[in-house]
C-alpha cells in the first residue's frame, strides 16, 4: 500500500486504476505515514481516482501533445494514454505476438497543474534501441526508472525501458518524440 500512496504522492498513478480500491484503506496509510511527517492523502489532488472514462483535466493540452507525439491519445480516468505500436511482427517460440498484448509502447500523462504533467509508461525496444532511447530520454529530464525484458524466446527479444519525470507536458512530449525518434514505430 506504501508503493500506491507514494504513486500518488508523486503524482504518478498514471495507470487509471483507482488510487484506493479494491480493499485499501487509505486511512489506515494515512495513520502509518502521519507518525513520519510524510504528506497524508488529503493534502494532494488526484484526478480521476475513480477509473472511469473522463475528460482529461482541461490545463492538459492534448492537441499539441497528439501532434508532438504523431498519435491520438485516449483520456481515461484523468490520465491522456497512448499505444503506440511497433513496426515490426513479433512472434514467440514462433507465434504472433499481438501489440494488445504488450508489445506495444505505453505513455501515459496525467495533468499535475499549470501546464504540467507527470509521464510515465515503457518503451518497447530491440537491443540496438535501447542504449539511444535512454540517451534521448535522459538529454530531455525524463528518468529511467527500470528497463527489463519479459520473453525468453520472441522474436526480434525486446526489452522493456520504463520511464518517469514531471515537466511542462509539451517539453515532455517533445522528448518522448525524440526518444520514439530512435525506434522502429509505426509511422502515422
Amino acid at each position: 500500500m506504501i508503493i500506491v500512496y507514494f504513486a500518488v504522492l508523486a503524482g504518478a498513478l498514471l495507470t487509471g486504476l483507482p488510487a484506493m480500491g479494491a480493499g485499501m484503506d487509505g486511512s489506515k496509510v494515512d495513520q502509518a505515514l502521519g507518525k513520519t511527517g510524510t504528506a497524508q492523502l488529503g493534502d494532494v489532488h488526484i484526478y480521476g481516482l475513480s477509473g472511469s472514462e473522463q475528460p482529461a483535466p482541461p490545463d492538459l493540452a492534448r492537441a499539441t501533445i497528439d501532434r508532438v507525439l504523431g498519435a491520438k491519445g485516449t483520456a481515461n480516468g484523468g490520465v491522456y494514454q497512448f499505444t503506440i505500436p511497433r513496426a515490426n511482427d513479433d512472434s514467440d517460440r514462433a507465434m504472433a505476438v499481438p501489440p494488445a498484448t504488450g508489445t506495444a509502447i505505453a505513455v501515459n500523462f496525467q495533468p499535475t497543474g499549470s501546464g504540467k504533467a507527470a509521464i510515465t509508461g515503457d518503451f518497447v525496444l530491440l537491443a540496438t534501441e535501447v542504449n539511444p532511447v535512454r540517451k534521448a530520454l535522459r538529454e530531455n529530464g525524463i528518468e529511467m526508472t527500470a528497463a527489463h525484458n519479459h520473453k525468453l524466446d520472441d522474436q526480434p527479444h525486446t526489452f522493456f525501458l520504463h520511464f518517469w519525470a514531471n515537466d511542462d507536458a509539451a517539453k515532455l512530449a517533445q522528448g518522448l518524440r525524440a526518444a520514439l525518434d530512435k525506434t522502429h514505430v509505426v509511422k502515422t
